[in-house]
């Protein structure tokens, strides 16, 4: 905790993960602390929000007193010095991008990273931005999210940065409460990225190594496309999905042109089985095909399309869903081989 005159500046930094931001503030004198975050946080989340708060400390001393309308708190702290420098990369020329983008590549793709840290690279996002604009992209192994927007920011920076998803997931929550539309500015130093707005900082390590090349499991082709709508797909699955989560969480879809319809069955073994018919535009073969729901699900909620496609080649092969509007989504998912 930082105290500056005309300024209240926090900052948390976990040596991985470093948050600072002010506020301002009446200060009468300046000084500098470090405090318990946890326990910091909960007091003052739960104080009256409608008086203010005063934070006061001996010069020298260590105990902090925080005063609102409703009581006082003691907290004993540590001297600012103990308290690690918060890394800020300081490259030339920062990459500017347009939050809004950002937030909406980040909330399609953070869900895909994986969360098994011995596959390192994978529990990151891949940021990359070109003359095309940002591309955000995550792969746990089993699905691939994919998203491309244009960037108004800065149309002429390149990027090609891997950060963790825990740190992009907190970035989104801050950028998604925040008002205006002034761009972010991203450092790249050293093994450090800084995303910088308004009276906040974000600093996270990045993650090194090449990410993969993703866009090579993409097919280029399928042979059959099925069109079906987004949210009553959603909704048969979640129903299916309650007995899915009974035994593995495989769902089976049958497509069949000539019916003009796709079946979702589930079958949990000495539970029960469950289906649901859909209405869809089929083209190509019959085929049936298993995945994962979770998985399904998951890629369908990150969408916002009233029409959703799903394309795919064999019962063993990658399929994607893409909305059928033509936005640049792309989600890959691996089928689950069954028995017949």
């Amino acid at each position: 905790l930082f105290r500056s005159t005309g300024r209240l500046s926090r900052t948390g930094f976990d040596l991985s993960l470093g948050i600072q931001t002010s506020l301002a503030a009446s200060v009468q004198t300046s000084g500098a602390i470090t405090l318990p975050a946890r326990l910091f946080g909960e007091i003052v989340a739960r104080m009256p929000s409608d008086s203010p708060i005063s934070l006061s400390c001996e010069e020298g001393g260590e105990q902090v007193e925080l005063t609102s309308a409703s009581g006082s708190y003691q907290m004993r702290g540590m001297p600012a010095e103990d308290f690690p420098e918060l890394p800020l990369a300081q490259a030339a020329t920062p990459i500017k991008l347009d939050p809004e983008v950002l937030v909406k590549g980040l909330r399609a793709t953070l869900f895909a990273s994986s969360s098994d840290e011995a596959k390192q690279l994978l529990t990151g996002v891949h940021l990359g931005l070109d003359g095309e604009g940002l591309e955000c992209a995550a792969t746990d192994g089993h699905r691939l999210a994919v998203l491309r927007l244009q960037n108004s920011a800065d149309g002429e920076a390149d990027l090609d940065v891997t950060v963790p998803a825990r740190s992009l997931r907190e970035l989104e929550r801050l950028l998604s409460s925040r008002g205006g539309s002034d761009p972010v500015s991203l450092f790249c130093d050293r093994g450090q990225v800084v995303f910088q707005w308004a009276d906040q900082v974000l600093t996270s390590r990045s993650l090194d190594g090449t990410y993969p090349n993703y866009r090579q499991l993409i097919p280029e082709s399928f042979t059959r496309t099925i069109n079906l709508e987004r949210r009553a797909l959603v909704s048969a699955l979640e129903r299916v999905a309650v007995l899915a989560d009974q035994h593995n969480n495989v769902v089976k879809l049958s497509a069949e042109p000539a019916t003009g319809q796709i079946l979702i069955q589930a079958d949990a073994q000495d539970v029960g089985s469950g289906s649901e018919g859909l209405a869809a535009t089929i083209e190509g073969e019959a085929i049936q095909i298993a995945f994962n729901v979770r998985y399904l699900l998951d890629g369908l909620k990150a969408m916002a399309c009233d029409q959703v496609l799903l394309q795919c080649n064999a019962p063993t092969t990658p399929a994607i869903l893409t909305p059928a509007d033509g936005a640049q989504f792309t989600y890959l998912v691996m089928p689950v081989q069954i028995r017949s």
